[in-house]
Protein backbone atom coordinates (compact mmCIF):
# COMPACT_ATOMS: atom_id res chain seq x y z
CA UNK A 1 0.00 0.00 0.00
CA UNK A 2 1.68 3.45 -1.10
CA UNK A 3 2.17 5.92 1.65
CA UNK A 4 2.60 9.52 0.88
CA UNK A 5 4.51 11.75 3.81
CA UNK A 6 3.07 15.17 4.65
CA UNK A 7 4.84 17.76 6.31
CA UNK A 8 4.51 21.38 6.54
CA UNK A 9 5.94 24.36 8.34
CA UNK A 10 9.68 23.55 8.89
CA UNK A 11 10.71 27.13 8.42
CA UNK A 12 13.80 26.09 7.54
CA UNK A 13 14.95 23.34 10.49
CA UNK A 14 14.28 20.00 9.07
CA UNK A 15 14.04 18.14 12.28
CA UNK A 16 15.97 14.33 12.02
CA UNK A 17 12.82 13.18 14.00
CA UNK A 18 10.75 14.35 11.23
CA UNK A 19 12.58 12.00 8.62
CA UNK A 20 12.17 8.48 10.66
CA UNK A 21 7.72 8.78 9.80
CA UNK A 22 8.89 9.43 6.46
CA UNK A 23 11.48 7.07 5.71
CA UNK A 24 9.29 4.25 3.36
CA UNK A 25 7.19 7.24 2.12
CA UNK A 26 6.59 6.77 -1.55
CA UNK A 27 5.88 10.44 -2.04
CA UNK A 28 6.53 13.62 0.47
CA UNK A 29 3.78 16.86 0.62
CA UNK A 30 5.21 19.78 2.14
CA UNK A 31 2.98 22.04 2.38
CA UNK A 32 4.39 25.03 2.98
CA UNK A 33 6.58 27.52 4.61
CA UNK A 34 9.63 25.48 3.66
CA UNK A 35 11.92 28.26 4.99
CA UNK A 36 15.44 26.90 3.36
CA UNK A 37 16.22 26.28 -0.04
CA UNK A 38 18.04 22.60 1.33
CA UNK A 39 14.69 21.63 2.79
CA UNK A 40 13.20 20.14 -0.09
CA UNK A 41 16.67 18.72 -1.67
CA UNK A 42 16.83 16.81 1.95
CA UNK A 43 13.09 15.19 1.14
CA UNK A 44 13.93 14.43 -2.17
CA UNK A 45 16.59 12.20 -0.90
CA UNK A 46 13.78 9.95 0.32
CA UNK A 47 10.87 10.18 -2.06
CA UNK A 48 9.67 12.17 -4.85
CA UNK A 49 8.05 15.71 -3.87
CA UNK A 50 5.15 17.93 -4.18
CA UNK A 51 6.01 21.27 -2.18
CA UNK A 52 4.20 24.30 -2.18
CA UNK A 53 5.29 28.27 -0.63
CA UNK A 54 3.73 29.38 2.14
CA UNK A 55 3.67 33.03 3.67
CA UNK A 56 6.96 32.89 4.76
CA UNK A 57 8.55 31.61 1.61
CA UNK A 58 9.55 35.25 0.38
CA UNK A 59 12.85 34.39 -1.01
CA UNK A 60 13.80 33.93 -4.89
CA UNK A 61 14.28 30.50 -4.90
CA UNK A 62 10.83 29.91 -3.47
CA UNK A 63 9.14 31.33 -6.55
CA UNK A 64 9.89 28.08 -8.02
CA UNK A 65 7.11 26.61 -5.98
CA UNK A 66 3.28 27.16 -6.68
CA UNK A 67 1.04 28.75 -3.92
CA UNK A 68 -1.15 25.85 -4.37
CA UNK A 69 -1.27 22.53 -6.26
CA UNK A 70 -3.24 19.15 -7.12
CA UNK A 71 -1.40 16.29 -6.90
CA UNK A 72 -2.64 12.71 -8.27
CA UNK A 73 -0.53 10.14 -6.51
CA UNK A 74 -1.86 6.68 -6.71
CA UNK A 75 -5.36 6.79 -8.14
CA UNK A 76 -6.12 9.64 -5.28
CA UNK A 77 -6.40 13.57 -5.92
CA UNK A 78 -4.97 16.04 -3.13
CA UNK A 79 -5.46 19.60 -2.99
CA UNK A 80 -2.30 21.45 -1.44
CA UNK A 81 -2.65 24.81 0.25
CA UNK A 82 -0.66 26.56 2.72
CA UNK A 83 -3.87 28.26 4.76
CA UNK A 84 -7.07 26.08 4.38
CA UNK A 85 -8.75 29.94 5.30
CA UNK A 86 -8.05 30.67 1.76
CA UNK A 87 -9.63 27.53 0.39
CA UNK A 88 -11.78 28.63 -2.56
CA UNK A 89 -13.23 25.70 -3.41
CA UNK A 90 -15.63 22.73 -2.92
CA UNK A 91 -13.38 19.58 -2.67
CA UNK A 92 -15.93 17.34 -2.73
CA UNK A 93 -17.66 19.02 -5.75
CA UNK A 94 -14.24 19.39 -7.49
CA UNK A 95 -13.85 15.75 -7.02
CA UNK A 96 -10.81 15.69 -4.84
CA UNK A 97 -9.92 12.59 -1.84
CA UNK A 98 -7.76 15.21 0.17
CA UNK A 99 -6.72 18.15 1.45
CA UNK A 100 -3.47 19.03 3.04
CA UNK A 101 -2.66 22.06 4.62
CA UNK A 102 -0.29 24.03 6.99
CA UNK A 103 -0.12 27.33 8.60
CA UNK A 104 -1.55 27.44 12.15
CA UNK A 105 0.78 24.36 13.11
CA UNK A 106 -1.70 23.11 14.68
CA UNK A 107 -2.40 19.18 13.61
CA UNK A 108 -5.69 18.31 12.51
CA UNK A 109 -7.25 15.58 10.91
CA UNK A 110 -11.35 15.14 9.87
CA UNK A 111 -13.11 13.82 6.91
CA UNK A 112 -16.01 15.75 5.97
CA UNK A 113 -18.40 15.22 2.60
CA UNK A 114 -16.07 12.12 2.29
CA UNK A 115 -13.00 14.46 1.64
CA UNK A 116 -10.13 14.22 3.83
CA UNK A 117 -8.59 17.16 5.71
CA UNK A 118 -5.24 17.31 6.99
CA UNK A 119 -2.72 19.40 8.65
CA UNK A 120 0.25 17.43 9.58
CA UNK A 121 1.07 20.61 11.93
CA UNK A 122 4.58 21.82 12.47
CA UNK A 123 7.77 19.87 11.91
CA UNK A 124 9.83 23.14 12.42
CA UNK A 125 10.77 24.63 15.88
CA UNK A 126 8.19 24.51 17.81
CA UNK A 127 5.53 27.38 18.50
CA UNK A 128 3.99 28.08 21.55
CA UNK A 129 3.07 24.67 23.58
CA UNK A 130 2.05 23.21 19.75
CA UNK A 131 3.57 19.87 19.29
CA UNK A 132 6.07 18.88 16.92
CA UNK A 133 4.22 16.89 14.28
CA UNK A 134 4.73 14.91 10.88
CA UNK A 135 2.07 13.27 9.29
CA UNK A 136 1.71 10.00 6.41
CA UNK A 137 -1.57 9.13 4.73
CA UNK A 138 -2.45 5.00 3.60
CA UNK A 139 -3.62 4.83 0.14
CA UNK A 140 -5.29 1.10 0.30
CA UNK A 141 -7.72 1.12 -2.40
CA UNK A 142 -10.57 3.44 -2.20
CA UNK A 143 -9.63 4.15 1.78
CA UNK A 144 -7.10 6.91 2.38
CA UNK A 145 -5.99 7.26 5.78
CA UNK A 146 -3.82 9.56 7.91
CA UNK A 147 -1.91 9.54 10.81
CA UNK A 148 -0.53 12.11 12.69
CA UNK A 149 3.33 11.58 14.07
CA UNK A 150 4.47 13.61 17.44
CA UNK A 151 8.25 13.74 16.79
CA UNK A 152 9.00 16.53 19.39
Amino acid sequence: MPIVGVISDTHGLLRPEALVPLQGADHIIHAGDIGAAEIVPQLEAIAPVTAIRGNVDKAAWTRAFPETVTVELFGKRFFVIHDRGDLVIDPATAGYDAVISGHSHKPGLETRDGVLYLNPGSAGRRRFKLPVTVATVLVDGEAVTATIHDIG
